[in-house]
């Protein structure tokens, strides 16, 4: 009974201790497990069966390459003379998920290497992908899909969708070596939790959350960024379970006060905590015109003038006026975003007066410039 009570009350300090307005999610959404990781491949191949569309003569690897592959099958060659337009060198990439196992598929990307105008209908040859170790874990070949074309005509008339020299090949890799993931410290018995946005108050409420559901201190923070999880003695031998339980415990994120403005598109997204102090404001648009006109100044008939061309230039200074705006205590930036976006205020403005607030202190939040 003293238990349930005592569960009972730490729950009720943790819904006192979240925002009405926030919103709950699950553990897994916003966390990895320590461990758990995918790694890169990455190999050299060749793209066959291309209409024409394949790598020129210039391109002196491609030639040797193809002069390798032909030696393999017992057709020496000498690659000063191979002429082939339907075959491309490629760049094969995938990347090996966590506890893939021998025998399973894997897709794969391939990016032309050379100067193929397109890789459409081509066939993969059998390429190894190796990892960062020079390994090979994976082997790739099958049909490149690139899902567009690239038609050229004369004239110098050329229709193309999408990006003809980069395609995929679903499931067109098998895995040959698999990587172990060891995702618990088995000595120590823990398991390590990675949140995705390092953040003090969100890892306290997780850490909180947890020793809720399994009881006692089973957690505890080790900085913004990892909560440790003592695994229990019942969940020793079953700890995918224990990591499925904890996916699904709700919690709720903090989300920092923060303002983000890409000055190149005019973007602005801001945090739902940016708070701003009482300010007032005015701002106005100063618009200068310089125009220049070429007049023909003629001679007189019979003089000895020449005809001359004169600019005349004409400088022209507009300014909107400007109102003063007052920001009450307590207002949110959202509300004054909202009253300049009714006076017609353009993105461009509003990043200029973004970025005044918070030169004058009043904007209570980080403004990321991007």
């Amino acid at each position: 009974m003293r238990r349930l009570f005592s569960v009972l009350i730490s729950v009720f300090c943790v819904l006192l201790a979240l925002p009405l307005w926030a919103e709950v999610v699950r553990i897994k959404d916003i966390t990895d497990i320590e461990g758990v990781r995918g790694n890169q491949l990455v190999g050299y191949g060749l793209v066959v069966g291309l209409s024409g569309t394949g790598d020129s003569q210039s391109t002196l690897f491609t030639n040797q390459a193809l002069a390798n592959v032909l030696a393999k099958f017992g057709i020496p060659v000498d690659s000063q003379l191979v002429r082939s337009r339907n075959v491309a060198s490629v760049l094969v990439t995938a990347e090996l998920p966590p506890f893939v196992r021998n025998g399973e598929r894997i897709d794969c990307i391939v990016s032309s290497l050379g100067d193929a105008k397109s890789l459409q209908g081509g066939v993969l040859l059998l390429t190894p992908l190796k990892g960062v170790d020079g390994k090979v874990y994976a082997v790739a070949q099958g049909p490149v899909s690139i899902g567009g074309f690239n038609v050229g005509g004369g004239g110098g008339n050329q229709v193309q969708r999408n990006h003809p020299t980069v395609g995929r090949i679903p499931g067109g890799a098998i895995v040959e070596r698999a990587v172990e993931t060891n995702f618990f410290n088995a000595a120590r018995g823990t398991l390590t939790l990675l949140l995705r946005n390092p953040d003090f108050v969100t890892a306290s409420r997780i850490a909180q959350a947890i020793n809720v559901e399994l009881g006692g201190d089973a957690a505890r923070v080790l900085d913004a960024n990892r909560v440790e999880v003592r695994i229990p003695e019942h969940y020793r031998d079953r700890v995918s379970q224990l990591v499925a339980l904890l996916g699904e415990i709700p919690v709720t994120p903090d989300a920092p006060a923060r303002v983000v403005v890409n000055e190149r598109t005019g973007t602005i997204v801001i945090g739902g905590n940016v708070r701003i102090l009482p300010v007032a404001l005015a701002h106005g648009n100063l618009t200068v015109t310089i125009r220049t006109q070429y007049e023909v100044s003629q001679p007189p008939p019979f003089s000895p003038g020449e005809t001359v061309v004169v600019p005349e230039t004409q400088v022209q200074v507009e300014e909107q006026e400007a109102r003063l705006f007052r920001v009450e205590s307590g207002n949110t930036i959202d509300d004054l975003v909202r009253v300049l976006n009714a006076l017609g205020v353009s993105p461009r403005d509003l990043i200029a007066i973004l970025q005044a607030l918070k030169e004058a202190g009043a904007l209570q939040g980080e403004l990321v410039i991007q």
